[in-house]
């Protein structure tokens, strides 16, 4: 049996050598689904033999092949969607959204809903050494709709941080779900490393790290009350959105306290695969902790 998009190809060309010779000298390809298509794919070429894999079309690859039929210059496109994860040179079919544009959508989407409500796999905290604490949320749904919750520590939380953390090191690390678990799944193995070394090469000591489990980036302000470190950094997924739902951030302040002004944090953000790689992102997190540490001021205080 045929899959999708070998029916399409298909129907494509059957379109293509209908319009030949019926368009007036000079007028441009139709857009849309109707358009001339590309060369046939393998599965149509070889009779069918490829039609039970499919593609990830949400793939960067998949994404980088623009949709539009007949620009005027392709490879001027080809340049402008090398340089962004913007939806451009998607097409249309008459006032409609491609089939492929649309699905892309609506799978792009559903990576982001998987980001915000699952949950890490503890697996992966345990492989990576991060032992697990949560704030006052004690659900998803509460998480989601009450950020002040996830900026305090439950009482439990409390108690296991001041058992098995570093007293007054010179920097805290923790890290948090926040709003995108797979961020942290997708950075944290091989950003915490990095800036772990790279601090410790720097001749400063660094505490406990560990995972707070719906948190917000002011929970770490409350870890600073607590350990005491001059500073403190949390790495923490980023609201996803349809560009991305691997997104995570760094938050970084020095002598931090609860109810401080956002203004005092300094924020590393875009790191992904698709942005900052979590390995340039670890060792320039490292390298700006340090001046954080040597300038005694971090946020705005930093740059003045």
């Amino acid at each position: 049996m045929l899959d999708a998009n070998t029916i399409d190809a298909i129907a494509n060309e059957i379109i293509r050598q209908m319009q030949k010779g019926s368009a007036p000298a000079g007028q441009r390809a139709p857009q849309g689904d109707a358009a001339v298509p590309a060369p046939l794919p393998a599965a149509l070429q070889s009779g069918g033999k490829d039609a039970g894999e499919m593609e990830d079309i949400t793939s960067a690859a998949q994404k980088a092949v623009p949709t539009l039929q007949s620009p005027e210059d392709y490879d001027a496109l080809i340049r402008m969607k090398g340089r962004t994860s913007a939806r451009i040179g998607v097409g249309r079919c008459g006032p409609r959204l491609l089939t492929k544009t649309l699905l892309t959508l609506r799978a792009d989407h559903a990576l982001a809903r998987d980001a915000v409500f699952t949950d890490v796999d503890p697996e992966f905290l345990a492989a990576n050494g991060l032992f697990t604490v949560q704030t006052r949320c004690g659900d998803k749904n509460t998480h989601i709709t009450r950020p002040d919750l996830g900026r305090q520590l439950s009482d439990e939380a409390v108690k296991t941080i001041r058992e098995r953390c570093q007293k007054n090191p010179d920097v805290q690390i923790v890290v948090s779900d926040g709003l995108s678990s797979k961020a942290i799944e997708a950075n944290v193995a091989n950003a915490l490393p990095a800036i772990v070394e790279g601090l410790q090469s720097r001749g400063l000591t660094v505490g406990t790290p560990f995972f707070i489990r719906f948190g917000r980036v002011a929970a770490e302000d409350a870890v600073a009350e607590l350990l005491g470190p001059k500073v403190v950094c949390i790495l923490i997924g980023e609201r996803p959105g349809l560009g991305t739902a691997e997104s995570m951030s760094a938050y970084i302040c020095y002598d931090a306290r609860v109810g401080q002004p956002e203004a005092r944090r300094t924020v590393v953000s875009n790191i992904h695969r698709g942005g900052i790689s979590s390995v340039e992102a670890g060792a320039y997190i490292a390298e700006l902790i340090k001046k954080i540490y040597d300038a005694k001021a971090s946020g705005v205080e930093l740059k003045q």
